[in-house]
């Protein structure tokens, strides 16, 4: 498969997520920041277009079963997905992943100040998950639904499909922009020397969890919302 400098970033890891190790590797954000051409993006962060443009050919000469299968889901289909695979993962972690961090912060924060910063980050991303979940599940979604039905239904709150969509966007934004930070801080979920067993469990849950994020938020950006607005043309 041919890649143009013209498609957008989140076009090609919607075809094959294969794709998205190779964006990933040039620092490229393919779900938040996935509506972007190749081209800009290239000039933006000063990025090789043609080398890029090469290896995401090489890997495009692989097929992703995967990507083909939930590219096929009808809207609804794609819902179910989104909310009993990612929704539940981030509901889970919302949970079990606050006490580790919680305890690491007070065990290691003398020596480890970045570990107050982790934690209150990922407290501030805990309240905006549950806020942002809560809209998907009460307002897009079945409003997403109602359109496949062939129904014009109301939208509860807002006045278009494109304004809760931005709302969304944003907030899809800011927990990325937190996860990246967090990431940051930890140096990419790298374990001290002085850093014990619940420093390396509660590190590999961030991990877990970031890269969730990535594949929730790429379905959602760059596969349903764009779905739904076709939905809503039609």
């Amino acid at each position: 498969m041919q890649v143009s400098k013209n498609q957008t970033v989140g076009e090609v890891v919607a075809k094959n997520y294969k794709t998205a190790d190779v964006f990933l590797s040039k620092g490229i954000d393919f779900c938040c920041g996935g509506n972007i051409s190749i081209g800009q993006v290239c000039q933006n962060q000063g990025v090789d277009e043609e080398k890029l443009i090469r290896d995401l050919e090489a890997v495009l000469t692989e097929k992703d079963i995967e990507s083909d299968l939930l590219n096929r889901l009808s809207p609804g289909a794609l819902i179910d997905y989104i909310v009993d695979t990612h929704h539940t993962f981030v509901r889970e972690n919302l949970i079990t992943i606050p006490p580790y961090l919680e305890k690491l912060a007070d065990v290691h924060g003398a020596n480890h100040a970045e570990l107050i910063r982790v934690n209150d980050l990922f407290a501030e991303i805990v309240m905006e998950m549950k806020d942002h979940m809560q809209k998907e599940e009460e307002i897009l979604f079945p409003y997403i639904q109602n359109l496949e039905k062939g129904s014009l239904p109301k939208l509860v709150k807002y006045a278009t499909l494109n304004e809760v969509l931005d709302v969304l966007h944003a907030e899809h934004d800011a927990a990325g922009t937190g996860m990246r930070t967090i990431n940051e801080l930890t140096d990419g979920y790298i374990v001290p020397a002085d850093g014990c067993n619940t420093y390396r469990v509660a590190l590999e849950k961030l991990k877990s969890f970031e890269s969730d994020l990535h594949r929730h938020v790429h379905l959602e950006n760059n596969i349903l919302f764009p779905k739904a607005l076709q939905l809503e043309k039609k």
